[in-house]
């Protein structure tokens, strides 16, 4: 114990280059949620429909998730840095022009951009620190899960401040931010060049080949149509302003934050990883029913949506660490053909969830995203023998990961 101790004690010692990129995460995954207290401003303030506003995120989720599929190609030829910037780079001039649209199709044009330059950024990102942290890589883990969290949880809040003045506020939020964590990465991360190691383009498409990799690129594809209904559709029965809205979803990025970095690592101490997603999965399936049963009661909603924030939280750092173990891949690889299938099931679901609310009623997008988690529980269910080495190297990246905590607080 004292070993992982001691290594995995330095979780939050880590190297410049590894906290340029970290904070360059923070700011990407603020990209996520930012935008989410302003989409009924947007929507009032350009005369679109709800439909149209929801694609504000499926534009943006679904060339993210196309564009992942050569990412691990692209940085593999041109190296991790200066992938980092060209990402970041597209996301500063892609977030301006947002700013500066005029329309709601512009925005929707532009945020496609935006996902381009967030997959360029995102896959590679998380490579990077995986391989230059400290600690090993439940430490990396940690850490990028502190950064999604810490991310997601200011997004909102920001996007509620800076919305309460033009809705046009938090596009230009971003671009100073991404700015400042182009010119940490281009400044603080260093190191020796490495020679160049080309992946082949067909990579991620042959990845997915791979049982276990499959398996759990299925099921995050159902669990995140559950993750982004939650996410993006529930700024619209909620009825808030922009910074009631953005308060709400604070709340829920808090204790996404708190569960992914402590509470996920504490429970894989006991649990195999596949246990706790069947365990939290349909939890998870349950609170978004009786978000949908008491979608009318906005006080009772934002308990659901805070709820549902503890559970991602755990599926989060669970999903993450699995995908990273199940194979003997790159890396990049693993990170990009599973993040590639995810980031389209986020795509779809939030016109889907608007589409459904105008058709039948606003609880019926949330027992479909109940629905489609429940498919996810069965996913790992039913492939769980598929699943066997994630859980046989749970236990080590479970100590290590504990041992981080326990550590810190010592």
């Amino acid at each position: 114990m004292s070993a992982h101790g001691s290594a995995s004690g330095s979780v939050w010692r880590q190297p410049a280059q590894v906290w340029a990129v970290a904070f360059a995460c923070v700011v990407a995954f603020m990209g996520i949620g930012l935008v989410d207290p302003i989409l009924p401003a947007i929507a009032a303030s350009l005369e679109a429909s709800p439909v149209q506003t929801e694609l504000l995120f499926t534009s943006y989720l679904l060339v993210t998730g196309l564009a992942m599929l050569v990412t691990s190609w692209i940085s593999s030829r041109i190296g991790a840095k200066a992938t980092l910037l060209v990402g970041l780079g597209l996301i500063v001039v892609f977030a301006l022009l947002c700013a500066l649209s005029g329309s709601v199709d512009a925005i929707i044009g532009f945020r496609a951009g935006w996902g381009l330059g967030n997959a360029l950024f995102i896959s590679t990102a998380l490579a990077t620190i995986v391989g230059a942290a400290s600690g090993g890589s439940g430490a990396a883990i940690v850490l990028y899960e502190a950064a999604l969290g810490l991310g997601i949880a200011v997004g909102p809040l920001l996007g509620g401040l800076l919305g309460e003045v033009s809705w046009r506020g938090p596009f230009l939020g971003v671009v100073v931010l991404m700015a400042i964590a182009f010119v940490a990465v281009l400044v603080l991360l260093r190191g020796p060049r490495q020679k160049p190691s080309p992946v082949p383009l067909w990579a991620p498409f042959r990845a997915l080949r791979i049982p276990s990799l499959a398996v759990l690129a299925v099921a995050a594809l159902f669990y995140n149509i559950g993750f982004f209904v939650l996410l993006a559709f529930s700024p619209f029965p909620l009825g808030f302003g922009a910074m009631g809205i953005g308060l709400t979803f604070f709340g829920w990025g808090v204790a996404l934050a708190v569960t992914s970095v402590w509470v996920a690592p504490l429970l894989l101490r006991s649990m195999a990883r596949t246990t706790v997603m069947l365990l939290t999965l349909p939890l998870l399936a349950i609170d978004l029913v009786v978000a949908g049963i008491l979608v009318e009661d906005a006080a009772a909603l934002v308990v659901c949506i805070i709820v549902g924030g503890l559970l991602l939280g755990v599926m989060n750092t669970v999903l993450t660490e699995s995908v990273m173990e199940a194979t003997d891949l790159p890396r990049s690889v693993a990170s990009s053909s599973y993040s590639a299938v995810r980031f389209l099931g986020g795509a779809a679901a939030p016109p889907l969830a608007a589409w459904l609310w105008h058709a039948y009623g606003p609880t019926v997008p949330y027992l479909f995203a109940a629905a489609s988690v429940v498919v996810a529980t069965a996913t790992i269910l039913l492939g769980r023998r598929a699943l066997a080495r994630i859980d046989e190297r749970e236990s080590d990246a479970a100590e290590e990961a504990a041992a981080v905590l326990v550590g810190d607080v010592a």
